[in-house]
């Protein structure tokens, strides 16, 4: 009896947590938000240098380049958990329309990926700027779509 007790306890103890757990997304958001950062920092390298405030130094070019490459090749899938939305907790701007459509999230994502080989391409300040505002582009049709406003 004592042994039917603990595993009914033990089962109880269980089930309840199992949602608690289920819904702690708070590593999956930090990770995103991370590489958003990630990101933005490099965006704001190649974006110094499109204007002219840096001069043009390729190897710099390409370590920011290369970084967002990498960034672009993360899989988005585990970062993105159905209940990570901006109604169901604190601490994110995403919309809870991305779990609507998530094919769109991910199209948009590869068409990130896609405008980073352009501003791999560029040779000049010149191409690097025309270069990034297609990256800029998809950025925007991305916060757009699935970003409550910052503030």
């Amino acid at each position: 009896m004592k042994f039917v007790s603990s595993a009914v306890l033990f089962a109880a103890l269980t089930m309840a947590a199992a949602p608690v757990l289920a819904q702690d997304f708070t590593g999956q958001v930090k990770a995103r938000q991370g590489q958003f950062r990630i990101m933005a920092i490099n965006l704001g390298i190649l974006g110094a240098v499109a204007k002219g405030e840096v001069a043009f130094d390729a190897a710099a070019v390409k370590r920011a380049t290369d970084t967002l490459a990498a960034v672009s090749m993360i899989d988005q899938g585990p970062l993105w958990p159905k209940g990570s939305d901006n109604m169901a907790m604190d601490g994110t701007n995403a919309l809870p329309a991305i779990w609507d459509n998530a094919g769109d999230l991910g199209a948009k994502w590869a068409a990130f990926g896609e405008s980073v080989k352009g501003l791999q391409a560029a040779t000049d300040a010149a191409t690097l700027g025309k270069a990034l505002g297609a990256t800029g582009g998809t950025c925007k049709a991305c916060h757009d779509a699935n970003r409550a406003p910052l503030g």
